[in-house]
């Protein structure tokens, strides 16, 4: 790989409208921070993007339910969820907000090209009104039933029981989220972003030049194309957000799905006058690879809506990949913010102190990469115990403990080989190239597990060569088998900390690494003999059955 290669990694925008939970996390934050992570291991140009989504009728409904401004709840969910984000390692180099004045003018320029390249259409359209408060009703101040599912509670944009994409006049017996009455339907103008004129390009894009590795991200667009797309308004009548920079739209903001794309460029072009860099390299070099990271709920967006925005513009790449993962559940049913069905990743931070990589190790060992997963605090507390603390943990502490009881803690002389060393060090030195492998296909999962593997193996190793038994009658040998697995542990520290990057930080002090690039690695010289390590230590520790009775029983209230 040219290590010159750039990448533009972007997160899906989170809704500033409350606190993250683990669903998030598991579908676009933590993926999406493994890939970044990676390929600055590889010394790649890497730019990871994601920010507070913080225009939309949910903030304005929160903002009503809390008394509050719709800026006082974006300032409170932005603050909240960067500093979790953060806490559990999401390396983001700029985590930006999109009622930032760089972003209202990026998305407000935005606007303004396609506007006078004549790309856009105004239509009078018929919307639903509220004639008790006197004001037109955004999707999400919509309520009905489905007419897919009939779940009653649909939304005028979406249906969260069956995940169906909906329009207002969709809903069966629609009423007012503000004030409960039958809306009544009264003219407006919008401008519409006409999609129907770039299905046959989107055919050719999507479907036979840049065929998505997720099949998830194929099928959803090969069965929209199929249907057939339609003119979609990306204006509204609200007065939170980014204004229409016309005359005629000073009543009117841009649609929150045509906002919030645009905010991976607003964020750049903030990150860039930060870094007093350029910013067009990475939206405007072809060389550059623009890879989305989202839930499947986000995948029209991202390779319908904004790849026409962007053909449309003219002045930016297209995505290279759309990476969409399926749901997270919790304990056996979905995420529900309204019953408070969830586990908010601000909370698990600050309950569960110092056993972040705990997290990430669970949520991408069950990563919902196919279908749909479910989180179970029981299957939490087993992978801890089971995985972390009696393989991974076990091997280091084990081995570095031998090592200071009877090395001087110095790493020991590799003096004399054994006969499956040299098949142990040629699978450790494979092992970059397999979970690469993994990692830039998308597979995070069988990553992970390839990185547990090698802990077995070491494992494994040492139950057969029993250095603690050569110790006394042939010391140089058990110093070799030591050596042998040190290195395998600092192959471990290196392939791993994509993934669980605190520990890999603890692995590698312990074992004073001096480097944590992957590139023209030597897995038999990532230690030298003599070097001193640092005394042994927990790197995970167990969790006890009453922290997850408690956790369980939080979630029943």
């Amino acid at each position: 790989m040219n290590p010159t290669k750039r990448y533009t990694i972007t997160a899906a925008l989170p809704y500033a409208n409350g606190p993250i939970h683990l669903g998030h996390v598991a579908g676009a934050h933590l993926p999406a921070d493994i890939y970044a992570r990676y390929w600055r291991q590889k010394k790649a140009t890497v730019l990871f993007i994601s920010g507070s989504d913080e225009h939309g009728v949910p903030i304005t409904i929160r903002a009503q339910q809390e008394n509050a401004t719709p800026q006082a709840i974006v300032d409170k969910y932005h603050a909240l969820n960067k500093k979790a984000l953060e806490d559990l390692a999401i390396s983001y180099d700029i985590f930006a907000r999109t009622s930032s004045p760089t972003h209202h003018k990026t998305a407000a320029d935005f606007f303004t090209t396609l506007h006078q390249k004549s790309l856009l259409e105004v239509h009078e359209t018929q919307q639903y009104y509220d004639p008790i408060h006197k004001q037109f009703l955004a999707d999400r101040y919509l309520k009905g039933s489905c007419p897919h599912c009939n779940n009653p509670n649909a939304y005028g944009d979406q249906c969260e029981s069956c995940g169906t994409t909906l329009s207002p006049e969709e809903l069966i017996n629609p009423t007012s989220s503000i004030s409960g009455h039958r809306p009544i339907l009264q003219p407006t103008s919008h401008w519409f972003l006409p999609l129907d004129q770039y299905e046959a390009w989107l055919k050719r894009w999507i479907l036979a030049e840049n065929k998505p590795a997720k099949t998830n991200v194929y099928g959803q667009c090969k069965s929209w194309l199929t249907h057939g797309l339609q003119k979609r308004a990306i204006t509204r009548d609200l007065t939170w957000g980014v204004t229409v920079p016309l005359p005629e739209g000073k009543d009117k903001v841009l649609y929150v799905w045509f906002d919030a794309p645009i905010g991976y460029i607003s964020a750049t072009k903030e990150w860039a006058a930060q870094q007093q860099t350029a910013w067009e390299p990475f939206w405007q070099d072809p060389t550059t690879d623009l890879v989305h990271f989202l839930g499947k709920d986000n995948i029209v967006f991202h390779a319908i809506i904004f790849p026409v925005m962007l053909k449309a513009h003219g002045a930016f790449i297209l995505p290279k990949e759309i990476v969409a993962n399926e749901f997270l559940n919790l304990e056996g049913s979905k995420f529900s913010t309204s019953k408070n069905h969830a586990i908010w990743l601000h909370e698990y931070v600050a309950t569960f102190k110092d056993k972040q990589d705990v997290l990430r190790y669970v949520l991408c060992s069950i990563a919902p990469e196919q279908k749909d997963s479910d989180f179970t605090w029981k299957d939490f507390q087993a992978k801890n115990n089971n995985e972390l603390v009696a393989n991974l943990g076990n091997l280091v502490h084990r081995t570095v403990s031998l090592v200071h009881q009877h090395f001087d803690g110095k790493m020991p002389a590799y003096t004399t080989p054994h006969a499956s060393d040299e098949q142990l060090f040629a699978t450790l030195q494979l092992a970059f190239e397999k979970v690469g492998s993994a990692i830039e296909q998308f597979r995070f999962k069988e990553g992970l597990q390839s990185c547990m593997h090698y802990a077995t193996l070491g494992n494994k190793y040492l139950a057969e060569q029993k250095p603690w038994a050569a110790l006394k009658t042939n010391p140089a040998v058990a110093g070799s088998v030591l050596h042998v697995t040190l290195q395998l542990i600092a192959t471990i520290a290196l392939l791993i900390k994509p993934f669980l990057p605190y520990t890999s930080d603890k692995m590698a002090l312990l074992l004073g690494l001096k480097t944590m690039d992957w590139d023209g690695v030597s897995v038999k010289h990532l230690l030298q003999a003599g070097d001193r390590l640092a005394p042994p230590l927990l790197l995970f520790e167990k969790i006890e059955d009453e922290v997850i009775e408690a956790q369980l029983e939080k979630l029943k209230n």
